[in-house]
């Protein structure tokens, strides 16, 4: 076969598959997504992509770039959006769930055993390993998402300013994104090439999968051409799964109670913390752990060492935080029914709005496709992720390596800075040997936080730590 026959033959595309064919594509998808974001991201693109070519790469960077702009995890949106482009609003709930199911049940079954066993000894130490990577596996999550996104200068210089803002300033998320947003969208319309591009969490080295190639092609499926009846139908339909909830629980029992303020403070969560799973996480370590008082900071790290090690989404670590805020609190019920509850009541008004946001925008944003002004905002908001991951990376190591912090605030400076006399040696070394592996030795992410996990019951053993 010549050359010119064999290229020709890759790029026949892929024959139609129907949902019920998609759906073990998708629990695959969902049963091999570990590691966060980049991970979850990485596999997709490997199979989605790479293998069953179903949908091109720039198709695919388009999608991403419009999750990053969402509010919530940007990884499970993105599932949900291909399987809507590949089969309506049906394979995009088939996507969606899966994604989510098997952390969910993970998740829940890991609570219970924390919440009845985890001031064992030997459980305390696993979850002292585990957290103590945690650090190494959120900075390899800045370098991935950095390698991909801060392609210019200007990427780079509002990637720090990000992170100053939002470290030192206390600027809210919502506010560095749309900036990011107004910045990118102007460098795209004036041709400007500081935000041309960019993949976000990266999309894998192989060969590029032109669009054309592809089962979806380039074309735009008829049922993404936006519909306002439709689109109205489908919002009230998605607005109400969400939000009828939340009106019963306040009316029902009131705005104190535990399940209420679950509610609205997820509801709030889903709305506001734009920037994708890690830029969650940074949100409600501050919200949960300091305002609401749900959990302790080591307990919020405990909880992204439990999500980080088990498939689907990284901010399944919401239902560990709705598990412990109703436990602690459970009116009246068993405390781990209560939990329970909690843990599915913070899970289903994280994850509901998820499908709102794609069901309304995606066939909106099928249609920006090749939009300069568009894919210059997506960029530069993938971009401004940067330094909130970093923000989130910092804010977990001051927690980790050292017993107390002390509050430092000069006029609108403020921060939390470590109180140098308060490390602990012992999280610093196993974070120093997560980092090594990670970088140096690229273990990756789960062998990482097993080896660490055996390493703090290791030295549990030993009567190093109690």
């Amino acid at each position: 076969m010549s050359a010119v026959a064999a290229d020709a033959a890759v790029a026949v595309r892929p024959a139609p598959v129907t949902l019920g064919e998609a759906f073990w594509v998708w629990l695959r998808v969902a049963m091999l997504s570990f590691g966060g974001p980049a991970g979850q991201i990485a596999v997709m693109h490997r199979i989605l992509v790479e293998e069953k070519r179903w949908i091109g790469e720039q198709r695919f960077l388009h999608a991403l770039n419009y999750c990053m702009l969402l509010p919530g995890p940007e990884a499970q949106q993105l599932a949900t959006y291909i399987g809507w482009l590949m089969h309506r609003a049906k394979g995009g709930i088939v996507a969606g769930v899966l994604f989510v199911l098997p952390g969910a049940v993970s998740i829940m079954a890991l609570s219970w055993i924390y919440v009845l066993y985890g001031r064992l000894g030997i459980v305390s130490a696993l979850f002292f390993g585990l957290k103590s990577a945690v650090l190494a596996v959120v900075l390899e999550a800045v370098m991935r998402i950095g390698s991909r996104a801060l392609r210019s200068n200007a990427a780079r210089l509002l990637a720090s300013a990000a992170f100053v803002l939002i470290f030192f300033f206390g600027v809210p998320f919502p506010a560095i994104v749309l900036s990011a947003g107004l910045i990118g969208w102007w460098a795209g319309r004036a041709g400007h090439p500081a935000f041309r591009g960019g993949g976000g969490h990266g999309s894998g080295k192989g060969p590029i999968v032109n669009d054309a190639d592809t089962l979806l092609g380039e074309e735009l499926p008829e049922h993404a051409r936006p519909n306002w009846r439709e689109t109205l139908r489908t919002t009230l339909l998605w607005l109400a799964l969400w939000l009828v909830p939340v009106v019963a629980l306040l009316i029902g029992l009131g705005p104190d109670h535990v399940f209420s303020r679950i509610a609205t403070f997820f509801s709030t969560m889903a709305m506001v913390t734009f920037g994708g799973a890690y830029a969650v996480l940074a949100y409600v370590a501050q919200q949960a752990v300091e305002n609401y008082q749900w959990l302790a900071p080591a307990e919020m790290l405990d909880g992204l060492g439990m999500a980080e090690t088990t498939p689907g989404p990284l901010i399944m670590v919401l239902q560990f935080v709705g598990f412990l805020g109703a436990y602690r609190d459970a009116s009246g019920l068993d405390p781990l029914l209560a939990a329970t509850l909690g843990g599915l009541l913070a899970t289903w008004v994280t994850f509901t709005p998820c499908f709102l946001w794609i069901f309304f925008g995606a066939p909106f944003i099928e249609r920006l496709r090749g939009n300069a002004a568009v894919s210059g905002a997506l960029s530069a908001i993938t971009a401004a992720v940067v330094g909130v991951v970093l923000n989130l990376a910092i804010w977990f190591a001051l927690h980790t390596l050292f017993q107390s912090t002390v509050a430092v605030q000069t006029g609108p400076l403020h921060f939390d800075a470590p109180v140098l006399a308060s490390i602990n040696w012992w999280a610093l070394l196993l974070a120093a040997v997560a980092v090594l592996a990670v970088f140096v030795l690229r273990l990756g992410v789960i062998a990482t936080l097993l080896a660490s996990a055996a390493a703090g019951i290791t030295l549990h053993l030993i009567g190093a730590v109690g």
